[in-house]
């Protein structure tokens, strides 16, 4: 007599956790070469101390985690999941790129020039010698496409990246067919589970 086969099937799992905190100052006010300076020094800055225990990660089934070529997400991976992890670094997974507009004489928050530099970058005035809007949604649709792939090979897949591109990502995967199972929203260490 034969057994019934196990028809159980696993669910496929995308995790998409937000890098830590740069330790970086954001303090005081910025002309736009101090505000230019400070994304050169966000993008190469190392990452406050932190500690993340999370319910929802299966850390013991994690060996590798995707991230981007930038320090903060790799340095997040290593704390998160150990030195031994292994890491698929990826420029892909960057974040989407930021121009800081010529405005010589005005001084503002740090804050304010990078949400004015973003939402002229949305409405397309803002890319000169950058990736623009829509090539990085492409980019963003890619992302997505590699973590579905990798996820339907090994059933639950991880990346440390960035808040915007994890958000594009997200959409991407929704668009897919993916269901959302956990959001933390788009802070520090957020963490956002996408299931199939």
């Amino acid at each position: 007599m034969d057994t019934p086969a196990d028809t159980t099937i696993l669910p496929k799992r995308i995790f998409l956790i937000r890098h830590a905190r740069p330790d970086l100052s954001k303090n005081g006010w910025f002309s736009n070469e101090a505000a230019r300076k400070y994304i050169t020094d966000y993008d190469t800055a190392a990452v406050e101390e932190f500690v993340l225990e999370h319910e929802a990660i299966p850390y013991k089934e994690i060996d590798k985690v995707y991230c981007s070529t930038l320090p903060r997400s790799q340095l997040t991976a290593k704390a998160i999941f150990g030195s031994d992890v292994q890491l698929k670094i990826d420029k892909s997974f960057r974040e989407f790129e930021r121009r800081i507009f010529s405005l010589p004489l005005l001084r503002m928050p740090i804050k304010l020039w990078l949400l004015s530099a973003r939402v002229l970058w949305f409405l397309g005035f803002n890319s000169k010698d950058i990736e623009t809007f829509k090539e990085a949604k492409q980019r963003a649709r890619q992302c997505a496409q590699t973590l579905a792939s990798d996820a339907a090979s090994n059933r639950t897949t991880v990346l440390v990246a960035h808040g915007l591109l994890n958000n594009f990502i997200r959409r991407e995967l929704k668009r897919m067919g993916w269901q959302k199972t956990l959001d933390e929203g788009h802070g520090y260490l957020s963490v956002t589970v996408m299931q199939l």
